[in-house]
């Protein structure tokens, strides 16, 4: 099956503006065209992102524990791998590329330009071209 990271900023905009492109992605996820693979920290990194008082005033509670619940029991989970630095503008996204490598995913879905523009392995891309992919797979 085909393996993707969402980027937390992807999550997040999923629960700000469900009828975008991320919340798209997530329904897709949830229809089952793709596995997700998340960790402990991008979880943690989750957590702790909507809890900050400039977006937990923005997002609906309920919709966040219930994607949170989902996230737990039907992503693949994956134990937090050692990053190496391979992010030239941004270390802290390191993670990520470690995380979708030791997942096997075949990408990282981001909005962080950081990413998109490196040149990694698995490859970084946008939101709006993991949908169109998405919405090319056979049904």
């Amino acid at each position: 099956m085909f393996r993707a990271v969402l980027d937390v900023n992807v999550l997040i905009s999923a629960t700000i503006v469900r009828p975008g492109v991320p919340g798209a992605i997530v329904r897709h996820w949830r229809d089952g065209a793709f596995e997700l693979v998340v960790s402990t920290k991008l979880v943690a990194e989750l957590d702790r992102v909507l809890s900050e008082p400039r977006l937990a005033e923005r997002v609906d509670a309920a919709f966040v524990a219930v994607l949170r619940a989902e996230i737990m029991r039907d992503a693949l989970i994956i134990e937090d791998p050692p990053a190496e630095r391979v992010v030239p503008r941004d270390p802290d996204d390191d993670y990520l590329v470690a995380l979708a490598r030791a997942g096997r995913a075949h990408v990282i879905v981001t909005g962080d330009a950081h990413l998109l523009e490196a040149d990694l392995r698995p490859q970084a891309v946008p939101p709006r071209e993991f949908l169109a992919r998405l919405e090319q797979l056979p049904s």
